[in-house]
Order: C-alpha cells, then sequence, then structure tokens
C-alpha cells in the first residue's frame, strides 16, 4: 500500500482558545481545577499548558508558575503551533514538487490539534498509510519515546477497520540539509558583526537541557554534541561550546550541563567578547527560545559585558524543508518498490 499523508508529530504551545477546544474534544482542561474552560485569550490557558506537562503537584507549583509567567513575558501564548503548521504547508509544497502529493498534517502533544485528533481525522477521511517524522532532532525517553508512545496510543484508540499505520523516519539531527541551514544562520550572523570583532567572535550552540539520569540512557547528548560538531566544521570554527538550557534546577536530581549562563561567565573569563548562539535543539522560535535565550541569557550577557546574537531556528528554511522532504520522498520510493 503506498502512503497516502504525512504527519508532523510535535511538542505544542499555549495558543488562544485551546482550552475550551481542548474541551470540545472531550478531554479535561490539562489546567487548573475548574469546571469550565479558560476564558479565551486568558493567561491561565498558558498556565493550563505548562501545569498539563509538569503536572499539578504542589512541588510543581513554583516552576509552573515561573514558566507560565515567561509566556506571559511574550504576550501568554506561543507561536510554535502556527510555525509548525507553516512548516507542514511549505513541506506539503516541497513534496508535491518531488512527485509525493500529499497532506501534510501536524499533531502536538501538549496541546491541542492533538496527535489523536488529527491521526482520527485522517482515518477519517480514508488515509491508511502515513509518514511521520518527529519534529525533534535529538533523541530522549521525554521526546522521542515519549512521541512513539502517543502515536501508537492514538491509533489504538481508531477501529481496527479505519486504523492508520505510522512509520516515522530515522533521525537526522547530522543530515546535511539540517547542518546546513543551521551554519546558513550563523554565517550570516558572523558577517553582520562588525570586522574588528567578526574574529573573536564565539559560537555556543544550545540544547534543551535533560535530566541526567535520562540522558544516561539515551543518545540524546551524544547526538547534540555530533549536530553542534558537524555545524562547527561547515563554518570551519577552530573551537565551539555546547550548553543546556532551559533546565529545571528545583527538581530532583542534576540536569545536563554546563547551563548556558555558566558557559557565558567561562567565555567571558577566557577574554571572549561577543557571543553567538545557536539554539540547535530547537526547530523554531518558541519559548525557550523567545525568553529563556532572548531574555534571560541576553540578560546574563549584557550584565557581563560580552556582545550577544542569538541566531536563528531553522524553522521554514529551504534547506531543512528540502531535506525533510527528500527523506520522506526517498521512504516512500522504497515503500514503492
Amino acid at each position: 500500500m503506498a502512503y497516502d499523508g504525512v504527519l508532523l508529530i510535535a511538542f505544542g504551545g499555549p495558543t488562544p482558545g485551546g482550552c475550551a477546544r481542548i474541551r470540545e474534544n472531550g478531554e479535561p482542561c490539562p489546567g487548573p481545577e475548574h469546571g469550565n474552560p479558560c476564558p479565551e485569550g486568558s493567561p491561565d490557558e498558558a498556565h493550563c499548558f505548562v501545569q498539563g506537562i509538569l503536572g499539578k503537584t504542589p512541588a510543581r507549583a513554583a516552576r509552573t508558575n515561573e514558566v507560565a509567567g515567561h509566556y506571559r513575558h511574550l504576550g501568554g501564548f506561543s507561536p510554535f503551533n502556527e510555525l509548525t503548521f507553516r512548516q507542514a504547508r511549505t513541506l506539503e509544497v516541497a513534496l508535491r514538487k518531488r512527485g509525493l502529493p500529499l497532506p501534510v498534517r501536524a499533531g502536538m502533544r501538549h496541546w491541542g490539534p492533538s496527535i489523536r485528533d488529527v491521526l482520527k481525522s485522517l482515518a477519517a477521511a480514508g488515509h491508511r498509510k502515513l509518514l511521520a517524522t518527529i519534529m525533534a532532532p535529538h533523541q530522549s525517553r521525554v521526546s522521542w519515546e515519549w512521541y512513539l508512545s502517543t502515536v501508537a496510543e492514538a491509533c489504538g484508540e481508531i477501529p481496527e477497520a479505519q486504523r492508520p499505520v505510522v512509520d516515522v523516519i530515522e533521525p537526522w539531527g547530522t543530515h546535511p540539509g539540517f547542518t546546513g541551514a543551521i551554519a546558513a544562520l550563523v554565517r550570516a550572523d558572523l558577517d553582520r558583526l562588525p570586522p574588528d570583532r567578526r574574529g573573536n567572535a564565539h559560537v555556543v550552540f544550545t540544547a534543551h537541557a535533560i535530566p541526567v539520569a535520562i540522558a544516561k540512557s539515551g543518545p540524546y547528548c551524544r547526538q547534540f554534541e555530533e549536530t553542534a560538531s558537524h555545524v562547527a566544521a561547515s563554518l570551519g570554527l577552530s573551537r565551539h561550546t555546547i550548553a543546556y538550557q532551559s533546565s529545571a534546577p528545583e527538581s530532583s536530581g542534576s540536569w545536563t550541563g554546563p547551563d548556558i549562563s555558566d558557559a557565558l561567565r567561562d567565555l567571558k573569563a577566557e577574554g571572549v567578547r561577543d557571543v553567538i548562539v545557536s539554539p540547535i535543539g530547537f526547530l523554531v522560535d518558541h519559548v525557550e527560545v523567545l525568553y529563556d535565550l532572548d531574555v534571560e541569557a541576553r540578560r546574563t550577557a549584557a550584565a557581563l559585558g560580552l556582545g550577544f546574537v542569538r541566531s536563528g531556528t531553522v524553522g521554514s528554511h529551504a534547506a531543512f524543508i528540502g531535506m525533510l522532504a527528500d527523506l520522506l520522498a526517498e521512504r516512500a520510493k522504497r515503500q514503492d518498490g
């Protein structure tokens, strides 16, 4: 059977009216303990989103309030979903140009449209064999494995006669299409620096911190380091730094490091004057990029007297979308063969 659709499996972010739509689809509002969904456009929606991820235990309340505050600082919501939908639309065009006219849909693990609802919608429309990619460049239990289990659970709720097969393509964190897109963005940032500061500028690559206990059981850190090394080689860098961000230090157990703030302090002590921070563990600009880097890390750099440039995420960069289209088309061709 030929593939008849494509699914982008993503994290999700809070959007206005999301709580009401979640309840309309028969799921509980993921946040506060009240009978009605949060009013559309209310900051409570971001609180719901964060609480749905972290849980409602008293031990997580402070962290929930902190992260929800990051969303409020940015207007209460996240551009994550719309940026992912843009990737889906761009990918659909790229696939069509490769002779693969398939619908591309995005499903979110932590917000609507949920992975479950998107799969049910595709199944109801007659789609029975889907290609999928996880919209995360590096594998860990809290990314890839949870996404895969969410897909499996969602498919299990669909009647067997309608249940689609979902084939997920392999990780692509070191593919030249991904690393080349990152390198192009960083190179443009380097070129914009004054010539007298360009030679001393130092590139820092970041990814989301994860608990060390989880990191030890998977390839996440190695894959992150490999992505950074490939990009650095493309740029001809003699040295670079990797750092982690967005950790939850109040939780039990240690998290991967060094933290971005510590890395900036170390670079200042070494005499670095300017840093370009490239968030290679993230595909679009969302709260971990727009707040944790653009606000917190920038503030740290300013206090240290460091010049700070935050490089862009790959988003819908032509090289990145072209890579996804090529990988999906190659997988479809193998299936047909």
